[in-house]
């Protein structure tokens, strides 16, 4: 991706720490919760490698073409996964996303991967971007704590403390992570 040196690191950053903490949901003892995290640690991951700046390392051509097919069966999963639920849709738009960057990386010209513009259909991107930003903007909105009743029970409920991969507001920050890295992704495009 192309954008500053310092901005791409903490690109990086953001996103393997949120594969990272999508490998710890992994654990819950929720089925469809490990099987969104698997698919989110996935992109977390894909996220930060595509997102290591080019003055650090430079994929092989053939790393593109590798990144589009591994996201296009994660699309495919998530596609055939939707019929269970719409939150699917959202990791298949996800996934296409990145399909579409591999794409436009693979198909760009050596010099343009350090250079800044050119690469991708500005249509595509800027319907990928519009998605992303209103995701982002309501994944930020359910983030915003709910008042409890007066003299009401808390967040736990009686019910103890949730464990680290079922926790469904460290979910959501992860999701909402993932949502900034790739309206980044897709400007620095």
């Amino acid at each position: 991706m192309h954008g500053p040196v310092s901005t791409a690191w903490l690109l990086v950053a953001l996103c393997a720490g949120t594969g990272a903490y999508c490998l710890l949901r992994m654990r819950s003892g929720v089925e469809e919760q490990r099987r969104a995290a698997g698919g989110e640690a996935l992109m977390g991951f894909g996220m930060a490698a595509m997102a290591v700046p080019a003055a650090a390392f430079t994929p092989p051509r053939w790393a593109w073409p590798v990144y589009a097919a591994v996201f296009g069966a994660a699309a495919l999963r998530a596609l055939w996964s939707a019929r269970g639920g719409p939150h699917h849709l959202h990791h298949l738009v996800g996934s296409a996303a990145m399909v579409y960057m591999a794409v436009a990386m693979a198909t760009a010209p050596p010099v343009a991967h350090h250079a800044h513009g050119g690469a991708g259909v500005p249509l595509l991107t800027g319907a990928l971007l519009l998605y992303f930003t209103g995701y982002v903007l309501l994944s930020g909105a359910r983030l915003v704590p709910a008042a409890a009743p007066a003299g009401g029970p808390g967040p736990a409920s009686g019910r103890g403390p949730a464990r680290w991969g079922d926790r469904p507001e460290l979910a959501r920050a992860c999701r909402l992570s993932m949502g900034i890295g790739m309206v980044a992704m897709l400007l620095a495009m």
